[in-house]
């Protein structure tokens, strides 16, 4: 499965499908915002944040693939991801692309 953030893979010709989406959500816990509240009053580096939206991201990457390959495509073009951001006490991600398949090479001629 290939995800590609250009709107088109070099040297590959491609037919284009449709629109592919996720939404995916993950909860940080009580104990969780504690500690990263603690971390931005005094600085430094959030990692339990960091290791949220990473965990965020890959999941929905996965999923993104999961419905691309679900539906017979050889991918997503054009990824994006939309607003990473954690409010309420949450990691909240908009991930999407056009699905695509990969055209067979043509006959060669010499």
């Amino acid at each position: 499965m290939a995800l590609y953030t250009t709107d088109r893979p070099s040297g590959r010709q491609v037919r284009e499908g449709e629109l592919i989406w996720v939404s995916a959500v993950n909860a940080a816990n009580i104990f969780r915002d504690v500690r990263e509240v603690l971390t931005n009053t005094f600085g430094g580096q959030m990692r339990r944040y960091e290791r949220l939206m990473n965990a965020t991201l890959e999941r929905a990457l996965a999923e993104l693939e999961e419905k691309a390959k679900a539906k017979g495509y050889d991918g997503c073009l054009g990824v994006r991801i939309s607003h990473p951001r954690i409010a309420d006490g949450a990691c909240e991600l908009f991930v999407y692309g056009t699905g695509f398949n990969f055209v067979p090479d043509g006959p060669k001629t010499n």
